[in-house]
């Protein structure tokens, strides 16, 4: 017979899932509620092993200043920056939280986590040239863009990122923009690092603990129960307020949970590929973020990207994403993930989907049967002289992008929370782990609206600029960028490189 671990006296908050999401919750709740009582529950026996993880996203410090697909061009021939602004403002709220976290001396040393590297913009072709240089002329006077450099020489080019110009045809014109102010973010281990404080503040961590199921009692408490993996040993916990950051399995969670407003909602898995090289000699010539366009019906988390990344204290160069297929909803999950979140309510929404966005299909399926020959072949774009023999290929994390009830496959995050305020949930993807700071603030404003006013002067302490707008105010953003760059120890735009300017 199976034991049952039960704890009646009910937790204040549980987060489900050892990620991201659940440590910079746990983090801010810590903050703002020192008195809680917090519990993380992760299925897995280490923190950050699904899209958490280093080498399961491109951990890119998402702040739209190489990212192309966050400024389209228009039909009358302008670039629309507003997504970017968006996600850089996003991005200032992130780093405002963890600078806050290292000038307090709860993570002690933010190398550790985060390091300065430039992020690029990098295009050919008479057409995509014209894009990038409107693209500079709009973004380069916006003040959380400042710093930026463009240049269509390759002599220039060359000296930001060698490996770009090396062996290419230069009868083909080539552009780039170029910024210092760029970051690479080791999500694993910040969610580490914030899940340490979190414990040594008087937090309760299980690993090895599965939730399967959380319902709402009579008493309008919510039980969350489940078992420990590898003993079987069941366990069931009371809780005023619930967090399902699990992933890809959050949308069971919630459905299990029977909310309302979970109805309607799907989910489509996209997995995916990189190629990886750590030879010194490779590595130390490109230090870059390198971003380019994605191919034509191509999903935004597949544009390309030759990226630095530091992990581990170590340097890697990192080339993809390849899109591929699973019906897992996690990377560590099951093959009939994507069959047991379907549901009479979201049949339809997950078929309209599926029927709006047929050019997906085909370059997903152009993706899977592509032969790794072929695959290289996109990395010589970048990187024209790179031997197939010096990467090897690693699979990234997998997502699970959101069908919403009105059939729109949806390429970001969708934040579910219950009419009363005592469960939420995060679903999907891009731009992710870098927007978990705002994403979180969104949900206690949304869940807390009780206690919302009253974190005011503990908010104002922690995110310098909450509640404004910096895109608004260019010498607030301008000191929210100078201040977080030196807290965190990146370069700061006021004083960019002119050296490499062209």
């Amino acid at each position: 017979m199976t034991h049952t671990w039960r704890v009646e006296t009910p937790i204040d908050a549980v987060l489900i899932g050892g990620g991201i999401m659940s440590a910079t919750l746990g983090t801010l709740l810590q903050e703002l509620e020192p008195g809680w009582n917090i519990k993380v529950l992760e299925r897995l026996d280490t923190l950050s092993q699904e899209s958490s993880g280093p080498w399961n996203n491109a951990g890119t410090g998402h702040s739209a200043l190489c990212e192309l697909n966050y400024t389209p061009l228009d039909a009358d021939g302008t670039i629309d920056i507003s997504k970017a602004v968006v996600v850089n403002e996003q991005f200032q709220i992130s780093r405002q939280l963890w600078s806050f976290l290292v000038e307090s001396g709860r993570i002690p040393d933010p190398s550790a986590f985060i390091n300065p590297i430039p992020h690029m913009s990098f295009v050919w072709g008479a057409d995509n040239v014209v894009y990038l240089r409107k693209r500079y002329e709009a973004l380069s006077s916006h003040p959380l863009f400042a710093g930026m450099h463009y240049s269509e020489d390759p002599q220039v080019i060359g000296q930001w990122a060698p490996h770009l110009v090396e062996g290419r045809d230069l009868s083909v014109p080539i552009a780039a923009t170029f910024t210092d102010a760029g970051s690479d973010v080791d999500f694993g281990r910040l969610t580490e690092l914030l899940t340490d404080s979190l414990v040594e503040r008087g937090a309760a961590l299980e690993l090895g603990s599965e939730v399967r199921k959380v319902r709402k009692n009579a008493d309008g408490l919510w039980e969350i129960t489940g078992r420990r993996v590898g003993t079987g040993e069941q366990f069931s916990y009371t809780a005023r307020f619930v967090f399902v950051g699990a992933g890809g399995f959050a949308l069971r969670l919630l459905q299990g949970a029977k909310i309302p407003e979970i109805r309607g909602f799907g989910g489509f898995p996209v997995s995916g590929e990189f190629l990886r090289t750590t030879k010194p000699e490779i590595v130390s010539r490109h230090q870059a973020k390198v971003y380019g366009k994605a191919a034509v019906g191509a999903p935004p988390m597949s544009v390309p990207h030759l990226d630095t990344r530091f992990v581990d204290g170590k340097q890697a160069l990192m080339f993809g994403p390849y899109a591929g297929w699973s019906p897992r909803f996690l990377k560590f999950g099951s093959f009939f993930d994507l069959f047991a979140s379907i549901r009479l309510h979201n049949l339809w929404p997950m078929l309209k989907a599926g029927l709006t966005n047929i050019g997906l299909t085909i370059y997903l399926i152009q993706q899977l049967i592509a032969r790794p020959k072929t695959k290289f072949m996109d990395l010589l774009d970048f990187y024209p002289e790179a031997d197939p023999a010096d990467w090897e290929k690693i699979t990234a994390g997998q997502r699970v992008q959101v069908i919403r009830p009105d059939g729109v496959l949806q390429f970001g995050t969708e934040v579910i929370t219950g009419a009363d305020g005592t469960i939420a949930g995060l679903l999907g993807a891009s731009p992710g782990a870098s927007t978990a700071a705002p994403i979180m603030l969104q949900l206690l404003e949304r869940c807390f609206a009780d206690r919302w006013e009253a974190w005011q002067p503990a908010l104002d302490q922690i995110i310098p600029s909450h509640g404004q707008h910096l895109a608004d105010d260019p010498v607030k953003a301008q000191e929210v960028l100078v201040s977080t760059a030196a807290a965190l120890r990146l370069a700061s735009p006021a004083a960019p490189s002119q050296a490499r300017s062209a």
